[in-house]
């Protein structure tokens, strides 16, 4: 006997009556059964907003062509996944090593569910932490005469790899104009809170100086417009007067780690869904 394939599907509208019923509908007549279903309506945008998760035994040719065919009726964006397939993921990182780390070993411990398939850097430093668990290890050098050359390195790494996510794990290197567009929704930064306070090095000394009280990093789908994509995951942590500039860069590294992860999480699970300049996220 077939067991049933699990999928996901998202999709976006105008927001209007029926919806829910022509989704749900279209899956109890080819046999499907819901596991999970989030809608939202964006009163301001008017527009519409759902994840359902699902079990069937069609193929994902034959839903993908039934929902073809039902979206012209609301204006519908769709997209469909088997949840068997994960997401292939290529890592960007430079020195720094606590992102990387984490993500390495959630996947290990089974703790995230995708694949990197590899890691890319402008320095060779992290090689031997990637290696040692198996990914392939790209030292991508860059200059400013050679970003285009670089750049073109990196989208060949995205094709050879069938790469479905960007992560850029404390990769500290502007992308261009060109390359974000590219990667235009799947392609995820992560960076402190602190801007555009406190620009330029050392972020938490100078964070530090001004006594601040709380510590946060940002995790947000890349674009052209620096550190001001649409943002997926926040995180914060509270400091006081007693800790040291170096007290506030440790936890720093931990917060970071915490909304990277959640946003490379949720974006995996297609939890994201995007809603012009900003996000509408269906947490589990």
């Amino acid at each position: 006997m077939t067991s049933p394939a699990e999928y996901i599907l998202t999709l976006s509208c105008p927001d209007r009556p029926g919806v829910v019923a022509a989704v749900s509908g279209l899956l109890a007549g080819h046999g499907c059964n819901i596991i999970e279903s989030r809608q939202f309506g964006d009163r301001i945008e008017r527009r519409f907003f759902m994840r359902v998760q699902f079990a069937g035994l069609l193929g994902e040719d034959e839903l993908n062509n039934a929902f073809a065919a039902l979206a012209p009726d609301f204006a519908m964006e769709f997209r469909l996944r088997d949840v068997a397939r994960k997401p292939r993921v290529l890592i960007m990182v430079s020195k720094f090593d606590h992102c990387l780390n984490d993500l390495l070993y959630r996947v290990r411990s089974k703790a995230l569910d995708i694949e990197i398939v590899a890691v890319a850097s402008n320095h060779p430093d992290l090689r031997p932490l990637t290696q040692s668990y198996g990914i392939d290890y790209h030292h991508l050098p860059i200059t400013p005469d050679t970003k285009a050359r670089q750049e073109a390195e990196v989208l060949a790494l995205v094709e050879h790899y069938q790469v479905d996510l960007v992560v850029l794990a404390r990769y500290m290197q502007v992308l261009s104009e060109g390359l974000c567009e590219k990667l235009t929704g799947r392609a995820i930064n992560i960076h402190h809170s602190f801007l555009p306070s406190f620009k330029g090095a050392r972020p938490y000394h100078q964070a530090h100086q001004r006594g601040v009280k709380l510590i946060g990093a940002t995790a947000h789908y890349v674009t052209s417009d620096l550190d001001e994509g649409p943002i997926i995951e926040q995180e914060v942590a509270r400091v006081d007067h007693s800790h040291s500039p170096e007290d506030l860069v440790s936890i720093g590294r931990d917060v970071e780690c915490v909304a990277l992860a959640r946003a490379v999480k949720w974006h995996a699970e297609q939890r994201v869904l995007l809603d012009g300049h900003k996000t509408v996220v269906f947490p589990r």
